[in-house]
């Protein structure tokens, strides 16, 4: 049974950065993509990053520049690197993990930009 299990959110000053990691157990064996996604109040959950076991990767705009996805594909993780964290960041983000025609989401972990 896959689980994903998120962790770095926090509370961080405009300009600052947080690190976001989330740990996959199961069977995760040739999942094609892993990545994160937020959720604002209201609001639909969005794509932020995502990266495949090859190592491409895919940003939304309003991000690229600033974060940077990782993946260890041996430790089943994968990180968000988030710098020059604005206040329009704040949400709660989402790990995602999708192969084998299945899509898994974590827990989340909010995020707030705020000074």
């Amino acid at each position: 049974q896959v689980q994903l299990v998120e962790s770095g959110g926090g509370l961080v000053q405009p300009g600052g950065s947080l690190r976001l990691s989330c740990a996959a157990s199961g069977n995760i064996f040739n999942f094609y993509s892993m990545g994160w996604y937020h959720q604002r109040p209201g609001k639909q959950r969005e794509l932020v990053a995502t990266i495949t076991t090859s190592g491409h990767t895919n940003y939304a705009d309003s991000v690229k520049g600033r974060f940077t996805i990782t993946r260890d594909n041996a430790k089943g993780t994968v990180y968000l690197q988030m710098n020059s964290l604005q206040p329009e960041d704040t949400a709660v983000y989402y790990c995602n993990a999708y192969g084998a025609g299945q899509n898994y989401w974590g827990q989340g972990t909010q995020v707030t930009v705020s000074s």
